[in-house]
């Protein structure tokens, strides 16, 4: 599998030298799954950090009226994991799974961990990484209990350009917290105006 992608998105933050590379490199693994296929099921202890190469991946949770809610969408160049799970070992409470068939690279916690204490600018690149997560997700949290539908819609859209026209309505609705038909009725509504 090719790893440009992983590299390039790695390289925007620090630079790894080719024997950095390479230790990184012998530690990745690679899947494909398929379209509705799980990545992770709430209850198993997520154990690996994914990056995806190809297709998209969702993270939700399932309430207890079966309603999902979709945290996060992965499209090539992005990652995905349950961190609180992965951090703490503890049964994850979300689930992952395919949106269309994909690919993607994953490194187990061992070898993640053991990377970041032999290779300084991966901790760097990690701790990078892991701060705008954390600010990403503060500003949705802000956006979800301040903005309208059609202001949590456009964010959504300035950030998933690439899945606009590919995502079923269900999963966009879901994802900026409305139901299908109030998004599909918003959308209408908006074009006509």
């Amino acid at each position: 599998m090719d790893n440009s992608l992983l590299l390039t998105a790695i390289a925007k933050y620090v630079t790894l030298d080719a024997a950095e590379q390479d230790q990184l490199i012998d530690r990745l693994h690679y899947k494909k799954v398929k379209r509705r296929q799980f990545v992770l099921e709430e209850g198993e202890v997520h154990n690996k950090v994914i990056f995806v190469t190809a297709g998209c991946l969702r993270s939700y949770a399932v309430d207890k009226n079966g309603t999902e809610h979709v945290l996060q969408f992965a499209p090539p160049g992005w990652w995905i994991v349950d961190m609180r799970s992965f951090v703490s070992g503890k049964p994850a409470m979300l689930n992952i799974d395919a949106i269309e068939d994909s690919e993607y690279i994953y490194i187990n916690k061992a070898d993640f961990d053991e990377l970041n204490q032999q290779l300084p600018k991966f901790e760097t690149f990690n701790r990078i990484l892991g701060q705008n997560a954390i600010a990403t997700y503060q500003y949705r949290q802000i956006d979800n209990v301040t903005l309208s539908a059609i202001e949590r819609y456009s964010n959504f859209c300035g950030l998933y350009p690439s899945l606009i026209k590919s995502l079923p309505q269900k999963q966009v609705a879901s994802y900026i917290g409305v139901t299908p038909e109030f998004l599909s009725k918003m959308l209408n509504n908006t074009i006509v105006k």
